[in-house]
């Protein structure tokens, strides 16, 4: 039997509504935060306003179709109509009144969202796009970390965001709209967690090679642990005797102390990611990698080919090399 244009659609159609449901880490339909729930609201009321105008327009042209179609028994042309003064003004005010509905929530949102912290235990982070990794620096803590970032359930989080290279796009589909980072300019984004967990976030502007493995991760903790995290993060790292001494050695004879920072030792560089507490980290290279030796390892050894365009670059170093180093960033916790 030949297949017809619906049966051809319907695997399409299923492929298509699929998508739009489950508990998806890059779903924008699943709020867990002030934000992005009143987000979807907006969303929903711009989804009923439309259904609304399809259902009122194809109404009226089913109704016109039907009630003024030819029957075949007229002999002279139809009655030529010049204008209709209330039809007119309804179709001008109608929209303007569904576009107001829409517009007022929207641009008081987008102005709520970027406001400045007003509560008094609010949280403070400073976000930098990178070439291609995320920093994040909690100023008023005195915390610097890269690529996670944690903040404490229900309280407000004021994330300040800039970028020191090209633009990115800071995003976080279940905690926070998109919105860029521009060199030059600070933006900012305004939320408040509403479940504890870990939230997938992604660089959401073109920036260059590997755009796509600009991930990063949003912690939510309670209170409580939340606290706990700023004091180990604020303590220098701590490490196993037996390889810190000959890790160390590695780090510094590879030259990573030129990009990089480990509290409690003489690296202090800006350049890379802080590595104070690395091996407490979930994910390595930009959220692309799970943090456990071998995967150290693989980046340690090729950075430009785990992450095209990488800035940090293959320094040809021995296998002996890349397991002292991988040994020993594994134990900074």
């Amino acid at each position: 039997m030949k297949p017809t244009r619906a049966s051809l659609l319907l695997p399409l159609v299923m492929v298509v509504l699929a998508a739009c449901g489950g508990d998806h880490p890059m779903s924008t339909f699943i709020a867990h935060s002030d934000l992005t729930r009143e987000i979807n609201a907006i969303y929903s009321r711009i989804f009923w306003w439309t259904a609304l105008l399809f259902l009122l327009v194809q109404g009226g042209l089913i109704y016109v179709v039907l009630r003024f179609r030819a029957k075949g028994t007229e002999t002279a042309n139809p009655e030529q109509v010049h204008g209709n003064i209330r039809l007119e003004l309804t179709w001008t005010i109608l929209p303007i009144f569904i576009l107001m509905h829409i517009a007022i929530p929207t641009v008081s949102l987008i102005f709520k969202s970027q406001a400045q912290t007003t509560e008094e235990n609010a949280v403070l982070v400073n976000a930098l796009g990178k070439q291609w990794w995320f920093a994040f620096e909690y100023p008023e803590l005195g915390v610097t970390t890269a690529n996670e970032m944690h903040v404490p359930l229900g309280t407000e989080i004021e994330v300040r965001l800039q970028s020191d290279n090209v633009i990115h796009s800071f995003w976080v589909p279940q905690l926070m709209a998109k919105r860029d980072m521009v060199p030059g300019r600070v933006n900012h984004i305004k939320f408040k967690a509403e479940k504890l967990g870990e939230f997938y976030g992604q660089c959401a502007e073109y920036c260059g090679d590997s755009h796509a493995l600009m991930k990063f991760r949003v912690v939510v903790d309670t209170p409580e642990d939340f606290a706990k995290w700023i004091a180990s993060q604020k303590a220098p790292a701590e490490t196993e005797a037996a390889t810190a001494q000959a890790g160390f050695q590695a780090f510094q004879g590879a030259g990573c102390v030129a990009c990089h920072a480990i509290n409690g030792t003489t690296a202090a560089a800006v350049i890379g990611p802080d590595l104070t507490h690395v091996g407490s980290r979930t994910m390595i290279a930009s959220g692309i990698l799970e943090n456990n030796e071998e995967n150290l390892k693989k980046w340690i050894k090729d950075p430009p080919g785990v992450k095209p365009g990488s800035k940090m670059p293959n320094l040809n170093l021995s296998d002996e090399q890349v397991a002292s180093l991988a040994a020993y960033l594994q134990t900074l916790k």
